[in-house]
């Protein structure tokens, strides 16, 4: 019988069957545009479509395996849907999807001259790194608190990110305004979502079981916990709060990865004569 779970995981698997020849071609098209491009942007879309494909590869290997992470929830009855395999190949992907930004806001920052994105440039690779060891802590233990702090750090950067991008806007030359607006407005939606949504949901659930005094797994006891034991459903009513946000990390957050391959030369940004006169004021 064809349930809703079994329309949504073939949305799920036919995107990122999708997503993967998106990033096939992307690769194929860039290996021919070496002697177009000056050898540092070559240079620097060259690693984005090393991270890009660690994000890809990493969403594509997880949609076809979907994990409820707490509740140990899968939809295939295999050891590689078990939580372990699924966080840890979920910990590569995002830090190299965070990486592709931190690098794209770096190149945005020294081609005009903003300290402030240069900043946050540097920071998004360490604040992510410690969300994903909350991560790791509520996925062991089964205590939502660490998605608590895991989801508010991942929407302080994304703010960060955004104000950075807010900053350089009014300087940059008006044919990459566009660009820069469109990645603002995601980025709002995401924060958005974030701490109206995302933080307030594994709050309540963290509340929830505070109050019905559930007992939560040592380190020790989580990864054997999570290594050994899968419960397979199909339920509706069991993924049905988990559709929302891994249909758009499987999807839109792919392409925007995929895309960061296609930037234009970041090197300067800033209109004539605009740069040098940041760059003598930050001095």
């Amino acid at each position: 019988m064809i349930t809703d779970v079994s329309f949504w995981w073939f949305f799920l698997c036919l995107a990122s069957g999708l997503n993967v020849l998106a990033w096939s071609a992307s690769a194929l098209v860039f290996s021919r545009r070496r002697g177009t491009l000056h050898p540092e942007v070559y240079a620097m879309r060259r690693l984005q479509i090393v991270l890009s494909a660690g994000y890809v590869f990493g969403c594509a290997f997880r949609s076809a395996l979907p994990v409820f992470d707490v509740p140990r929830m899968v939809l295939v009855d295999s050891w590689l849907s078990s939580v372990i395999v699924g966080r840890s190949v979920a910990t590569v992907a995002e830090l190299c999807f965070v990486a592709q930004w931190a690098l794209l806001l770096a190149e945005i920052s020294r081609g005009s001259a903003c300290r402030t994105g240069r900043i946050a440039s540097l920071a998004l690779v360490p604040l992510i790194a410690i969300a994903e060891v909350f991560s790791w802590y509520s996925v062991l233990t089964t205590s939502n608190i660490g998605h608590v702090v895991e989801e508010t750090l991942w929407g302080l950067c994304a703010a960060s990110l955004v104000v950075s991008l807010a900053i350089v806007w009014p300087h940059c030359q008006r044919a990459l305004r566009f660009m820069l607006s469109f990645l603002c407005a995601l980025g709002v939606a995401y924060v958005a979502y974030m701490f109206l949504v995302d933080v307030p949901m594994y709050w309540g659930r963290w509340l929830a079981d505070e109050a019905i005094g559930r007992s939560y797994f040592s380190i020790a006891q989580g990864i054997s916990d999570a290594s050994t034991r899968w419960v397979v459903s199909h339920r509706w009513e069991h993924w049905r709060s988990e559709v929302v946000w891994m249909s758009l990390y499987f999807s839109v957050a792919v392409w925007l990865s995929i895309s960061l391959i296609h930037a234009p030369d970041l090197r300067r940004v800033s209109q004539p004569g605009l740069r040098e006169a940041r760059a003598a004021l930050l001095r």
